[in-house]
C-alpha cells in the first residue's frame, strides 16, 4: 500500500458519501486505483478512533506513502492534535492532500496553512459549544429545558447486557452500539441497580 484515504464523520446518523465521492473523483482523476480506505464514525475532538490507529500504525510501518483527506478537520478538530498528526507524518515522508481545499500539505508553506485550518476547526468546535451552552442557558431562563429526561438512554440497555452476555467488551459493545464507554458502564450501573 502507498495511498490511503481517511474519512470521517462524527455519528452514526451522518454519511460518509459526500466525502468517499469527491475523493474517488480525485482518486481517478489523478490515475489511483489501489487507495486502501479507513474510515471511522467518531468525534474529532480525539485520537481515540479505531481506524485512525489503523492508519496511524500503517503510517509508522512505512506503509503509507500518501493520505487524502476530504477536509483537513477530519483529521482532528484540535489545534495541538491536528498539528501534532501533520508534523509526525510529513516527517515519515508522507504527502497529504486534502481534496476540498485543494491543498497538498507537504512542504513548508503546506505546514502553515494547515496550522491555520486546524485553528479555523478548532474555533468552529468552540463557537458551536458556545452557541449551545448560550441556547440551553436561555431555555432554561424561560422555564423550557429541563435537560434529558432521567432515565432516558441512547440505545437499549438490555441489548448492551445481551451483548456482553455473548462476550463481548465493554469497548466492542460501545462501538457495536455507537455510543460512548462511558455510557455502557452507566447502562450496566442501571441494570445493576434495578435487579
Amino acid at each position: 500500500m502507498s495511498v490511503a484515504v481517511y474519512v470521517r464523520v462524527s455519528t452514526d446518523r451522518q454519511n460518509l458519501s459526500s466525502q468517499k465521492n469527491e475523493i474517488q473523483r480525485w482518486l481517478d482523476g489523478n490515475g489511483i486505483a489501489d487507495a486502501v480506505w479507513y474510515e471511522d464514525k467518531a468525534t474529532g475532538n480525539n485520537t481515540d478512533r479505531d481506524a485512525f490507529k489503523e492508519l496511524q500504525k500503517a503510517v509508522f510501518n512505512g506503509e503509507v506513502k500518501t493520505i487524502i483527506v476530504f477536509k483537513l478537520d477530519r483529521l482532528s478538530r484540535s489545534l495541538r492534535d491536528g498539528i501534532t498528526i501533520l508534523t509526525d507524518w510529513i516527517e515519515k515522508g508522507v504527502r497529504i492532500v486534502s481534496t476540498s481545499q485543494q491543498l497538498d500539505f507537504s512542504g513548508a508553506t503546506g505546514r502553515m496553512v494547515a496550522g491555520v485550518l486546524f485553528a479555523v476547526a478548532e474555533m468552529e468546535q468552540e463557537t458551536r459549544r458556545e452557541r449551545q451552552r448560550a441556547g440551553i442557558d436561555a431555555a432554561k431562563k424561560a422555564g423550557v429545558y429541563f435537560g434529558r429526561k432521567k432515565g432516558t438512554t441512547k440505545h437499549n440497555p438490555q441489548r448492551a447486557k445481551e451483548l456482553r452476555d455473548k462476550g463481548l467488551t465493554i469497548p466492542e459493545i460501545a462501538k457495536y452500539l455507537g455510543v460512548s464507554k462511558t455510557t455502557i458502564s452507566n447502562y450496566f450501573a442501571q441494570l445493576k441497580r434495578q435487579s
